[in-house]
């Protein structure tokens, strides 16, 4: 059963790999094109170009639609794993906000390097370019002034640093190896794929997708220091993908070897207890994002969102399996900070769909962005 699913996933992302690489040609400069609006809402995109990646920035109205603010250079460049295309960081959180939305930390994944921006509304500066400790950087956690970097390629790594003053500085014997054994840039399906802290910050998790479809727990003490040795729990499903937190601090993970969203409970060990799961029967769920105790997650293959929610008891159930049709390739996503909103990208078509949640987590359709540089991935928001 688990090679019938892995095949299955494979196919479909092979259908995924197939899509357009090239992006729509957009100007790109290091800083004066955006609109300056300090009191401003705006949202993110970066392009993973791999000439030169940049984030387009977008003005966010009040009603939930964008317009194109901007576009600045990172100083670096992106990257595509091996048989992607729609997607080519295979994570998410590539692109953060951190301090307050002060500042905007990007990866590049084919540079081996990570970006700070300094935010004002929708106009952003470039003050800082660091190595990232390792190989690919695709994912990015931030825990009030701490920050830990994924990098996906080779053995994988993290790295953490802290933000001083809107700068990151790598805090010294706080790398880790996670010993797996990908190619740089690694496999599509096989590069770990997202890393995060805990709410309480307690512990950082990062799943390794199908190197050892686990999720792998390290252990962070009162002052930041991350322990030398991680707890690992094999996923439910195959290909832990990535993850978001409900109200419980229960970590609500997708796993996209059967399409699946799993809930576990985190134990003090850094240990999980699964408390169930479900498949939404679509193709390549790979992304999830929440609002208001609703998860919705992006299904790659099927160009889908489904939304879900929890029992009173934390085990995942479907609200709805087809709660908003986007386009193909569907990706990353977030929601507005007000939770009224929810933005989702689809990399195979260069778009960017716009939904207002509704009662029992609807999503109703606002608006299509188009000419969005196809294989973009990764988004914020303020």
């Amino acid at each position: 059963m688990h090679i019938k699913q892995q095949s299955r996933l494979l196919g479909t992302m092979a259908l995924i790999g197939g899509f357009f690489t090239g992006g729509i040609a957009l100007t790109s400069a290091a800083g004066a094109q955006s609109v300056p609006a300090s009191n401003a809402h705006a949202l993110f995109i970066e392009t993973d170009a791999l000439s030169g990646n940049s984030i387009l920035s977008y003005l966010r109205g009040s009603d939930g639609t964008i317009s194109f603010a901007g576009s600045f250079s990172t100083d670096g460049n992106g990257a595509a794993g091996a048989n992607s295309s729609a997607a080519p960081l295979g994570s998410q959180d590539g692109l953060v906000l951190a301090d307050g939305d002060h500042q905007l930390i990007a990866v590049n994944a084919g540079s081996d390097t990570i970006s700070v921006f300094h935010v004002n509304g929708s106009s952003l500066r470039l003050t800082q370019t660091v190595p990232s400790g390792g190989e690919f950087p695709n994912s990015v956690a931030v825990h009030g002034n701490l920050v830990t970097v994924l990098n996906a390629g080779g053995v994988g790594a993290i790295q953490e640093f802290s933000l001083v003053k809107g700068k990151l500085v790598a805090l010294a014997g706080e790398n880790r190896s996670l010993g797996l054994s990908n190619t740089n840039p690694p496999d599509y399906v096989h590069g770990a794929g997202q890393v995060g802290y805990t709410p309480n910050g307690a512990h950082l998790i990062v799943t390794t997708k199908d190197s050892t479809n686990s999720f792998v727990v390290f252990s962070v003490n009162a002052q930041g220091a991350i322990g030398a040795t991680p707890t690992v729990t094999a996923a439910d499903n195959p290909v832990p993908y990535d993850f978001n937190f409900d109200a419980a601090g229960h970590l609500f993970a997708i796993e996209a070897g059967n399409s699946s969203a799993s809930v576990y409970n985190i134990n003090s060990d850094g240990s999980l207890t699964s408390l169930g799961t479900v498949s939404d029967g679509a193709k390549a769920l790979c992304w999830v994002s929440s609002a208001n105790g609703y998860f919705y997650g992006s299904n790659a293959g099927s160009g889908n969102v489904t939304s879900f929610d929890e029992s009173s008891t934390g085990v995942p159930q479907i609200v709805s399996a087809l709660a908003a049709t986007t386009h193909a390739g569907t990706t990353d996503s977030v929601v507005s900070p007000d939770g009224k909103f929810f933005y989702v990208e689809s990399g195979g078509a260069g778009t960017i769909d716009v939904f207002a949640i509704g009662s029992g987590g609807a999503l109703n359709p606002v608006t299509t962005v188009y000419n969005v540089p196809t294989a973009s991935e990764g988004i914020a928001i303020s």
